[in-house]
């Protein structure tokens, strides 16, 4: 899963560039700018969005245009470091993910930091997951998606459904999972410089916003410590080049020693997220996605 080194060199660079666009020390001008990115890259003509209130949550029904499969749908949990990103933003992810697995997604917009610290986005997935049932899915009619912090809620999300004993979604997909609020893993002084995406100021800033005065190895706040015995099937895809590499690969450790059936492609060159990208190796990690949610769903 390589790339020529120029060309990933001149990518990474148009990435920084973007993307320092996008961080901006205003976050509400941060939060503006991710939804302009958003509605950019929204997907093509056979995507539909049809906007949804869940008790006061706006969500957003990503569709395709075309015959597709009704029995299983996918819940997308943003990313965005808990303080940034909304349904609109994830359309990079959820327009690929509809397309290439021909699910319906579901998006929401869960509270955001500083102004809304945990545990108000936990308290909104939890409504969203009941929305759905309500519908009728069961809960092994869902897979659970979720990218960098979206990836934390997911996991956390889980956790506290096992703690409740209710039943457990089909299958996680999880891309740049952040796992893990106590910095611990390898990585944070391994790939300091070429992630062009995150960096360490940008990550405390987001811990202090979400998690100020918490304990950071509460398994809902840092899902790495949590106990995933039980869990459902889960697929983790991280870049080579992410300072959160070791939250996927710690995870996965955690995983297989707690007998889960758990799967991890790492993608070398890659950065946070790069599956929002409009590229070729975006599109190639969006399909391995998808097999995975088919091979599950069987």
């Amino acid at each position: 899963m390589a790339m020529t080194g120029k060309k990933n060199q001149n990518l990474m660079q148009l990435i920084k560039k973007v993307h320092s666009v996008v961080e901006n020390d205003d976050i509400e001008k941060h939060r503006q700018s991710q939804d302009h990115v958003g509605a950019i890259f929204k997907g093509g003509k056979d995507i539909l969005i049809k906007e949804v209130d869940i008790e006061g949550i706006h969500g957003e029904w990503i569709t395709v245009n075309r015959a597709h499969m009704k029995k299983h749908v996918i819940l997308h949990c943003h990313g965005g470091g808990y303080s940034t990103g909304s349904s609109q933003y994830a359309r990079t992810l959820t327009s690929k993910l509809a397309s290439s697995t021909s699910m319906d997604v579901l998006s929401f917009d869960y509270r955001l930091a500083p102004e809304h610290p945990y545990p108000a986005a936990c308290e909104d997935v939890m409504k969203v997951w009941n929305y759905l049932m309500l519908l009728g899915y069961g809960a092994r009619d869902v897979i659970i998606s979720g990218d960098s912090a979206g990836g934390n809620l997911a996991l956390s999300f889980v956790l506290k459904l096992k703690e409740q004993e209710r039943l457990l979604p089909r299958g996680l997909v999880l891309m740049s999972p952040w796992t893990d609020f106590t910095l611990s893993g390898e990585s944070h002084k391994l790939k300091v410089g070429v992630d062009p995406v995150l960096n360490e100021e940008y990550i405390q800033k987001m811990i202090a916003n979400y998690a100020g005065g918490q304990k950071l190895e509460n398994p809902y706040i840092s899902p790495l410590f949590g106990n995933f015995e039980g869990f459902p099937p889960t697929y983790i895809q991280v870049g080579s080049n992410e300072i959160l590499q070791s939250d996927s690969l710690m995870l996965f450790e955690k995983m297989i020693q707690a007998n889960v059936s758990v799967k991890m492609d790492v993608f070398e060159g890659m950065w946070h997220v790069f599956q929002m990208s409009p590229f070729k190796t975006a599109y190639e990690a969006m399909e391995k996605n998808a097999e995975f949610i088919y091979d599950i769903c069987r």
